[in-house]
């Protein structure tokens, strides 16, 4: 990394330490208070560590050590790193979902970075929201900062079989219901699914988003995919305190990162390793609040030149991240896509992403394909339009079977998901293989909190005839590490009166995947009948963070930000004196 190094002076800590005035005198006596030594600190870049870390979020149960490597890495690099605890969004525990919370860590991030005495900032994260809120919030404060990916879990085991978290627990669930597998099985897969910490080992939401900030630039070189156990894991994490410590001292913020040009590579990057559909949300918003402005077009349009060649589940049908790890990571797919990249951008390691990937190669060509041999010839994840979603929705076309990418059948429509759940299995639905699963209420204000409902459960009586995919419809999202035919974040949901909130069970609806299209069969005057019929549901929240949630969620299209936050404008820097 070149550039001019900075003097002490101009460290925006010095406005805290540096001064002769009474503030400045004070906060060096409450240095002194907390044990360290003048030359401890003063004139050195100040390097926050935000740890996502706790006890209830297995994804990031090892980050309290890791913390511990970033500040080694800092020391040694002359700065003087200060360790602040932010909120843990544990996707397997926080409920409705840790969508409804991923913009309180974000304001979280932005307002400790803005009030606080520091130079630049190492994020931990890597748990499916934590790593785009993390960026969101830093993105908003543009400071100097490096993230860390919390790094995926050990591979699963059971009875021979080399088990995908998240995936294989949808097959297996789907298998004791069909009434192939009981009890005893599902007692060993509790225990064989998940065997260390780390997040989801498949290129599920958080292996998509850690990938996607390795291709932004803000992480150092290979990092998105070491696994978390992995001595290099801790490595890695004191590299990235060094790193931050040169970003500061050259004062290479955020913006300068987080450019339109490496948004778009992200999301070449995202639809070429057959990535989750919840990357279009968040790398819209973290854009959003990089004053890029990344639309589903964008993703539409690069998914047409993109091939999958990520072979990992769910999207491929064969490898986990370990593999795909010590097939060459990120920079090996990058090195395999270098004219479909911008190569000439900074990254928070190089000068150029030309440089960083120089020397990249692949060492297994099944876990990432030539380019003459991909998974798929398109991007992983494709952008409908229709009369049923004008706004928009996206499907993960790679993982449905390809049967259903074009398919036209009845609608059976549930209005929310504990009616679904409650009622799914009763045959008096007259449910088929070739229904319509239509779930609403289930988006940004009707989740609430846009919950990951979208991967639909088939009855248990089509299971048991061998059903394993149907057209399933909602303004819901999925877990990236889900499969099938699912049609997601169709906007406007049906909360505000999307064409959603008019589908009646019935109605016929065509999927077609090839064309970009979901239609519903009704004509304009019938469908203007029912929305002047229609009411709005009852408002969940009357206070609280939910009520504030509820007054400025966006629609899934544009990020699901909230207006105050994604809206332009700057914020001045707190007065120290």
């Amino acid at each position: 990394m070149t550039g001019p190094v900075r003097r002490p002076e101009e460290l925006r800590s010095h406005q805290w330490y540096g001064t002769d005035g009474l503030r400045s005198f004070s906060h060096r006596a409450r240095t002194r208070q907390l044990g360290y030594l003048p030359e401890e600190h003063l004139g050195k870049p100040v390097v926050a560590v935000l740890n996502t870390w706790s006890d209830i979020n297995p994804c990031h149960v090892h980050l309290r050590e890791r913390a511990q490597a970033v500040k080694r890495g800092v020391w040694q690099a002359g700065g003087f790193p200060l360790e602040f605890p932010v909120s843990t969004l544990s996707e397997t525990f926080q409920k409705p979902t840790p969508m409804l919370y991923r913009n309180l860590l974000a304001l979280e991030t932005e307002e400790l970075l803005r009030s606080y005495p520091v130079d630049g900032a190492v994020l931990l994260g890597g748990c499916d929201k934590s790593t785009p809120a993390l960026l969101m919030g830093a993105a908003s404060a543009d400071l100097p900062a490096v993230f860390v990916p919390a790094g995926p879990m050990l591979p699963g085991h059971w009875r021979g079989e080399t088990l995908g978290s998240g995936t294989d627990m949808w097959k297996y669930w789907d298998e004791r219901r069909a009434g192939l597998i009981g009890d005893c099985e599902m007692q060993e897969l509790e225990s064989g699914l998940a065997r260390s910490p780390g997040h989801c080992m498949t290129m599920g939401t958080a292996s998509t988003l850690t990938a996607a900030a390795e291709a932004l630039g803000v992480t150092v070189p290979g990092a998105s995919s070491i696994p978390a156990v992995d001595s290099g894991h801790e490595r890695m994490a004191a590299a990235a305190g060094r790193c931050a410590v040169g970003l500061v001292h050259r004062d290479r913020r955020l913006s300068q990162i987080l450019t339109a040009e490496a948004f778009q590579d992200a999301v070449t990057t995202v639809l070429g390793l057959g990535g989750s559909t919840n990357a279009v949300i968040h790398l819209i918003a973290m854009a959003g609040r990089a004053g890029v402005r990344l639309t589903l077009d964008d993703f539409d349009r690069a998914a047409r030149t993109v091939p999958v060649l990520a072979n990992v589940r769910p999207g491929g049908r064969t490898h986990l991240m370990e593999d795909f790890h010590f097939a060459g990571g990120v920079p090996g797919f990058l090195s395999r896509i270098p004219d479909l990249l911008h190569l000439d951008r900074p990254t928070v390691a190089h000068d150029t992403l030309r440089e960083q990937i120089a020397g990249a190669r692949v060492h297994h060509d099944d876990v990432i394909r030539p380019r003459d041999n991909p998974v798929a010839a398109e991007g992983g994840v494709a952008v409908l339009r229709g009369n049923l979603c004008p706004d928009g929705a996206v499907i993960k076309h790679i993982a449905a079977e390809p049967r259903l990418l074009r398919h036209t059948g009845p609608a059976v429509v549930f209005d929310d998901y504990r009616t679904m759940q409650r009622t799914i299995d009763d045959p008096a639905l007259g449910i088929t293989a070739d229904s319509v699963l239509v779930l609403r209420n289930a988006g940004p204000k009707g989740g609430p909190g846009m919950p990951e409902y979208g991967m639909l459960p088939i009855p248990e009586y089509l299971l048991k005839q061998g059903v394993r995919d149907m057209v399933r419809i909602s303004d819901a999202r999925m877990s990236g590490t889900s499969y099938g035919a699912c049609v997601l974040h169709v906007a406007p949901e049906s909360y505000v009166g999307g064409p959603l909130a008019l589908v009646r069970t019935g109605d016929t609806i065509t999927l077609d995947v090839g064309a970009r299209g979901l239609h519903l069969h009704v004509d304009d005057a019938e469908l203007e009948r029912r929305r002047a019929a229609w009411t709005p549901p009852p408002v969940p929240y009357r206070r609280g963070y939910g009520a504030l949630y509820f007054d400025q969620i966006t629609q899934a299209d544009t990020g699901c930000d909230f207006a105050f936050l994604a809206r332009p404008g700057e914020v001045p820097d707190p007065y120290a004196g």
